[in-house]
């Protein structure tokens, strides 16, 4: 007889837009099994299952996040809820014993993360902030290559991410920056994450400026991380401005461009790099889902008992970096991470 598959039972605590993609991943992955979502709007937890996934049964539906948490049949939560809540609601979830995949920001000051590494610790849940991009088999390949030697000593890092703000997205410069609004919070944390990936260390010092608006959020924001030892990263990001989404990355002997880092499923993925030695190539890849990817591999690390590949101490990082960007651009001055509050 064969046995059935061992499979993590999901609840989604919210109905955000970005259940578009997560709830098909959560039904799609192999090792997940989506029991239950919530939301606070009345209805809204029915609609979004119907949109989203037309025909699926045995999905329960609560009118409040609190009534999940309290459902003794949810093993991990997905917490979409907006950027400011993400904190609370993950320690809400932790301390019900549930394991949790918060999407970015998972925080927006680096003194709750560290309350959420206690916190995960305690309970003994796995918890990780969701960069679902980081999931998808281009950015291996990328780190492949660089782990070859062939493009020499990484030196260089640009990111780029924008699009022009749609009307029915406005909600997202609703919100001043201290409440999660804008670019930054929404898109700048996947610019700052993907640029942490290529050095083998935090950056020690942030410059930044950025564009505001009347509600206190920022439209868009360029910047540099200073790695020391003459290494760089430089961000640029927008709601103002036409799509963009690609880093390139420049070593001492050569360069390579992802020309497009979030993936939809159909997408393509196309890498282009060079070296000096006159070797030059464009590797077209496999199309693949990264949020079914993130959702598989977070069911395997709580299923099998093992770490995450995004760490707390990395989310730690990220949202460290981030807080002196925003300084950086508040106060026209260079900022250092060291005084950043945090981790003694």
């Amino acid at each position: 007889m064969n046995k059935q598959p061992v499979k993590l039972r999901w609840g989604i605590l919210g109905a955000a837009r970005i259940n578009e993609r997560m709830l098909p991943a959560i039904i799609e992955a192999p090792n997940a099994e989506l029991a239950a979502i919530a939301s606070r709007r009345p209805g809204a937890a029915a609609e979004i299952l119907a949109r989203y996934a037309p025909g699926h049964q045995g999905v329960k539906t609560y009118g409040s996040p609190d009534d999940l948490l309290n459902d003794a049949d949810i093993q991990a939560v997905y917490i979409p809820l907006a950027n400011h809540e993400h904190a609370e609601w993950t320690l809400r979830a932790i301390a019900h014993g549930k394991h949790v995949l918060c999407e970015k920001p998972m925080a927006l000051a680096v003194d709750d993360i560290l309350a959420i590494q206690t916190a995960a610790r305690r309970y003994k849940v796995t918890v990780m902030e969701g960069f679902m991009y980081r999931f998808h088999h281009q950015h291996a390949r990328v780190l492949e290559l660089i782990q070859s030697g062939l493009f020499g000593e990484i030196r260089s890092v640009r990111s780029n991410f924008s699009f022009m703000m749609r009307p029915e997205r406005m909600y997202r410069l609703e919100e001043p920056i201290s409440r999660g609004g804008g670019a930054m919070w929404d898109i700048g944390c996947y610019a700052i994450h993907t640029l942490r990936m290529f050095f083998q260390q935090d950056p020690i010092a942030v410059t930044a400026m950025s564009q505001t608006i009347a509600s206190g959020a920022d439209i868009a924001a360029s910047g540099v991380l200073d790695f020391g030892e003459g290494k760089y990263a430089h961000f640029d990001f927008s709601f103002a401005y036409a799509r963009r989404c690609e880093y390139e990355i420049i070593g001492t002997k050569g360069g390579l461009k992802c020309h497009v880092v979030w993936q939809l499923p159909g997408d393509v993925p196309v890498l282009t790099w060079w070296a000096d030695d006159g070797r030059q190539a464009e590797e077209r890849l496999p199309t693949a889902n990264h949020f079914r990817l993130e959702v598989e591999h977070f069911s395997q690390c709580v299923l099998s008992g093992t770490a995450p590949a995004l760490s707390l101490d990395d989310a730690e990082s990220n949202c460290k970096t981030i807080v002196a960007a925003l300084q950086s651009a508040e106060t026209g001055r260079v900022v250092s991470l060291d005084g950043i509050a945090g981790r003694e």
